[in-house]
């Protein structure tokens, strides 16, 4: 009785060691998964997806994800090139293209990204004024994502694009700019308004210059403006007469 408990008992224990080795050696991966597989600490190759086999104990499968990562970077103080101080944040996409390098040559990818988007984003928008963090937001995201793109390529990671969420003002900055804004907006209508002046003067000289020429043309233009004053609700009209139609005055003998 005693020997058949005992042979149970063995067998027992070889199932539960069967289920533990297969459930250590025996991997499944998804379509976006990888494992990077080592062999005694050393590299061997990238595995998945699908169904992977490895010997516990001898082999390691670190499990990576190829799908995008996004990754918020928090407010950043920046001193712009003309000296205004604000607050900036961003977000990252990036993802993983090569997992041996993402693997081996970084500890914490996401965390060295992360803390390499932060110091990009200052040293970046630092070379620039206020009014181009504002109005060139494209092209300062495009700066930024190839600086980061060049950076972490020796990590096996891919940045796809980077956005400037918010840049925050102070209060008295923001006033500051509105009062620049209504002076500009004054100063392009002056602008305008002595184009149109400068338009208008020009057609008049041109007018007088043709009137100088066609003297009975001055004789159309008192009709039309008579026809003017008609239409109109004035009962009194004055208009000029010509001096050397006036009567002359008789010279009286002392």
């Amino acid at each position: 009785m005693e020997a058949l408990t005992f042979d149970w008992a063995a067998y027992l224990l070889a199932v539960v060691l069967l289920v533990l080795f297969l459930q250590a050696a025996i991997y499944i991966f998804r379509e976006y998964e990888r494992g990077v597989l080592f062999t005694l600490g050393r590299f061997t190759r990238v595995s998945g997806p699908g169904f992977v086999l490895i010997i516990p104990v001898v082999q390691q499968l670190v499990r990576t994800d190829l799908r995008m990562f996004v990754e918020d970077v928090p407010s950043q103080d920046v001193i712009s090139r003309d000296n205004v101080s604000v607050k900036v944040n961003a977000v990252i996409y990036f993802r993983i293209v090569d997992p041996q390098r993402a693997i081996i040559n970084v500890a914490d990818f996401r965390a060295a990204v992360s803390q390499l988007a932060q110091t990009t984003l200052r040293s970046v928008l630092g070379k620039h004024e206020l009014d181009e963090m504002l109005a060139e937001r494209d092209k300062l995201n495009a700066d930024i994502q190839e600086i980061l793109d060049r950076q972490t390529d020796a990590w096996g990671i891919k940045v796809a694009n980077v956005e400037i969420k918010h840049v925050d003002i102070d209060e008295s900055m923001v006033r500051a700019i509105a009062k620049q804004a209504e002076a500009e907006r004054l100063r392009r209508a002056r602008v305008i308004n002595a184009a149109g002046e400068f338009q208008a003067a020009s057609k008049l000289v041109e007018a007088g210059k043709l009137l100088a020429t066609q003297p009975n043309s001055m004789q159309l233009r008192y009709f039309n403006a008579l026809t003017d004053i008609a239409t109109g609700r004035t009962t009194t009209v004055v208009f000029p007469l010509p001096v050397d139609l006036l009567p002359m005055p008789k010279k009286t003998e002392d």
